[in-house]
């Protein structure tokens, strides 16, 4: 069975995200991710109905777990 819209979106999402990170963070990233494989191969899909400024925000406030 084929993967669905959904799955293959979330495949590429995945692929470019993780080229992108990889490259910006090679020195960090190194430290901890020493297998070719950066994302499970799990997903989520969820919706927010909040404006993106409010998502950024958010995500700028959150602080770090030590």
């Amino acid at each position: 069975m084929p993967p669905s819209r959904e799955r293959r979106s979330d495949i590429m999402l995945k692929t470019v995200t993780s080229r992108l990170i990889r490259k910006e963070f090679e020195g960090h990233i190194k430290k901890y991710y020493w297998k070719p494989i950066f994302w499970s191969r799990t997903y989520c899909l969820l919706t927010v109905s909040a404006p993106l400024s409010v998502l950024k925000q958010h995500i700028e406030n959150q602080t770090e777990v030590e």
